[in-house]
């Protein structure tokens, strides 16, 4: 079977190819990179011929708020379009738990105007919504040092190995498109302060983190369900310690 996976060169595209490939299917690793643009239609109708499943992983460069949405509202007008000229049977997107509950995010906006052009297109289709990637924890200290310390807000994550994410997708793929909205998350639920200075007790790094319920992330305010999923999620069997010794980009 020829999957098309969009913004396949990318930490998670790159491994749910290798996945989908180990498994004998022909795959298309669809990027600028390789000449195929989703935001400009470039390349993308004749990527796209003889395929029977897309998978959507790209992310925008950037995430200002307006640039962010453009992004996602094009290129997914772009493979509605050029999925129904090829007769593609299945769109599977991959999103991000606590969609809904972020709106305040102009990233987490542009992320739900992109899931209800999915719904709307006619194509049928799955889509994943996945935690926050271990790979990202690093970006979390990053946006709440302050001087020695790190400030974050006193909220629970359950973070997953982009691995992991990418297994699950694989599975998606290949399963009958149900038209559904599905989670996967890792196995454990703890707080943000918790991954954060473990991470950083991993690197060496021996400032501080402090949990503060007025801390925002990213801006945002957050609790213990902005970001964690609901009920019966599909959860990814790496542990975040077993993550920190084992992966290259844990340093």
């Amino acid at each position: 079977m020829k999957i098309v996976v969009i913004g396949g060169t990318g930490l998670i595209g790159s491994q749910l190819c290798n996945n989908l490939r180990q498994k004998g299917h022909e795959v298309l690793a669809a990027s600028p990179k390789s000449g195929v643009n989703a935001v400009t239609g470039e390349g993308l109708q004749a990527a796209l011929q003889g395929a029977q499943v897309v998978v959507d992983v790209a992310n925008s460069p950037s995430f200002e708020d307006a640039a962010v949405l453009e992004f996602f509202e094009q290129s997914g007008r772009n493979l509605a379009v050029a999925e129904k000229a090829a007769g593609v049977k299945h769109h599977v997107a991959l999103s991000v738990v606590g969609t809904e509950r972020m709106l305040g995010s102009g990233y987490f906006r542009a992320k739900m105007a992109q899931e209800k052009l999915i719904k709307s297109s006619g194509v049928p289709y799955s889509i994943l919504r996945a935690t926050q990637f271990f790979e990202f924890i690093g970006a979390i200290a990053y946006s709440g040092t302050q001087g020695d310390s790190v400030r974050l807000p006193d909220a629970a994550l359950q973070p997953i190995a982009s691995a992991d994410v990418a297994a699950a997708l694989a599975d998606v793929a290949l399963q009958a498109p149900g038209n559904q909205t599905r989670e996967v998350a890792g196995p454990e639920r703890r707080p943000i302060a918790y991954f954060v200075k473990t991470y950083l007790q991993h690197n060496g790094d021996q400032r501080e983190v402090v949990a503060d319920a007025e801390a925002t992330y990213f801006g945002a305010p957050i609790d213990d369900q902005s970001l964690t999923p609901g009920a019966d999620p599909i959860l990814g069997p790496t542990h975040f310690d077993a993550w920190l010794r084992t992966s290259a980009t844990a340093r």
